[in-house]
């Protein structure tokens, strides 16, 4: 299924009906996986198919084959088919697509920072509980 966000938003500029640029904006990475593929494809390069079904192995075929399609028609990341033996189909992001990694990194710092507050809360309250 795709992400009801992004097709709310897509809808609302269709009809001429839309001026939130935060919401546009998080709609262009929201849904699950779009974040990791334009962090991977930002910061190593370009990936085949089957690599990124390696690197996101909880992802379903169909998802990632979903989520990959709206990148490449938000104009996020080029799709370029290889032919051969078997077609391999290579995605990299476009100029657009990295204008977005200051943001997604942005996002990596603040995770982190926020995931390790909580780590030290956790020990804190175990340490609380062992006390008691």
């Amino acid at each position: 299924m795709t992400d009801l966000a992004r097709k709310a938003v897509m809808k609302k500029l269709i009809n001429g009906d839309y001026n939130c640029q935060k919401e546009f904006t998080l709609s262009m990475f929201s849904g699950k996986w779009k974040i990791n593929i334009i962090y991977h494809l930002g910061h190593e390069g370009t990936y085949y198919f089957y690599q990124l079904q390696k690197l996101l192995p909880h992802a379903s075929h169909k998802e990632l084959s979903e989520k990959l399609k709206e990148l490449v028609e938000d104009g996020l990341i080029n799709r370029r088919p290889e032919a051969g033996p078997r077609i391999k189909v290579a995605y990299s992001l476009t100029n657009l697509g990295k204008s977005l990694l200051p943001i997604i990194d942005e996002m990596y710092v603040w995770g982190g920072k926020r995931l390790q507050e909580l780590r030290m809360q956790n020990i804190n309250f175990s340490l609380g509980e062992v006390k008691k």
